[in-house]
């Protein structure tokens, strides 16, 4: 369908808009493009930042890793789990202090971050399950896939309230809508965010592909290289339902991408979302984050 509404997303992303990531966060990410960078590199911003430390050492105490006995200095935690997993909790950690609140209808920013925390344990548990070796950037993609969104319901609100008003009514994807009515999407607009914060280029590719799963599962699956099985998983996250939601309008086709993508029957899902609802009430609380109303064990 021809765009109704000629919105540039440059327009709407003006640099005057747009949030500027903790120092922290920005050093964190420096460092994890430098291969000469270690534990006790990244270990020093972090310390640096008390907030940030402590959200670290919750994150590596969680179930989300499972350590039988209790993680106490940062330079333990960098070596246990890795940078790369801390660097991009932090940058998570990070984006989600920056993002604005926007008032909208009954839109609500923490129940946003619990979707998006709910889709990246998803992500990451299916990517290790196909054995991905970057699950801990699928994780990441997953979290930010959907950062646009409060900063377009903020500077676009009157176009918003039609299309939140017709994704209820007609059952229809947002991201569909959006390219309707601009000719692009939220997912286009996370990644024009993540290239201003010089994020690196595979969470780039990652957020901007997680409305495709049409088009990154059109090949046979055989034949996909780990960054399109990787994308896969993130796009595949994107349609769990939402955490405030008691229906699952995406159940079918999420259903038949898992099956085209793992080769697996959906039966196999219940282990799955069991290990995902798991992991998810436990560490949902340390960021503050409301529980679902329902599991996703509960859909199946």
């Amino acid at each position: 369908m021809t765009t109704i509404t000629k919105i540039q997303l440059e327009d709407v992303f003006r640099s005057e808009v747009l949030p500027a990531l903790p120092s922290s966060a920005i050093s964190l990410l420096q460092m994890s493009q430098n291969s000469q960078c270690g534990p006790n590199d990244f270990a020093k911003p972090i310390e640096a930042d008390p907030g940030l430390m402590g959200q670290v050492l919750k994150f590596v105490n969680s179930s989300y890793f499972g350590f039988s006995r209790e993680i106490v200095s940062v330079n333990q935690a960098l070596t246990l789990v890795g940078t790369r997993a801390v660097t991009n909790f932090a940058l998570w950690n990070a984006v989600f202090s920056v993002i604005p609140n926007p008032k909208f209808g009954p839109f609500d920013l923490k129940a946003l971050w619990q979707d998006s925390l709910r889709r990246a344990i998803f992500a990451r548990k299916l990517g290790r399950a196909l054995s991905v070796s970057n699950s801990e950037d699928l994780f990441a993609g997953a979290l930010l896939q959907d950062m646009a969104i409060p900063l377009l319901l903020k500077e676009l609100p009157a176009e918003y309230e039609g299309l939140v008003q017709r994704r209820a009514s007609e059952g229809r994807r947002l991201s569909g809508l959006e390219k309707e009515m601009f000719g692009w999407d939220h997912a286009e607009a996370a990644a024009m965010l993540a290239e201003r914060w010089n994020l690196p280029e595979d969470f780039v590719a990652l957020i901007k592909m997680h409305t495709h799963l049409d088009d990154l599962l059109e090949a046979d699956c055989k034949s996909l290289n780990e960054k399109q099985i990787g994308a896969a998983c993130v796009a595949l996250a994107s349609l769990l339902p939402s955490c405030n939601d008691l229906e699952w309008d995406e159940q079918a086709e999420f259903q038949s991408g898992y099956e085209r993508l793992s080769g697996k029957s959906s039966e196999t899902l219940a282990e799955l979302f069991d290990e995902v609802d798991e992991s998810n009430a436990d560490f949902a609380p340390l960021m503050k984050l409301p529980a679902a109303k329902k599991s996703l064990r509960e859909f199946v």
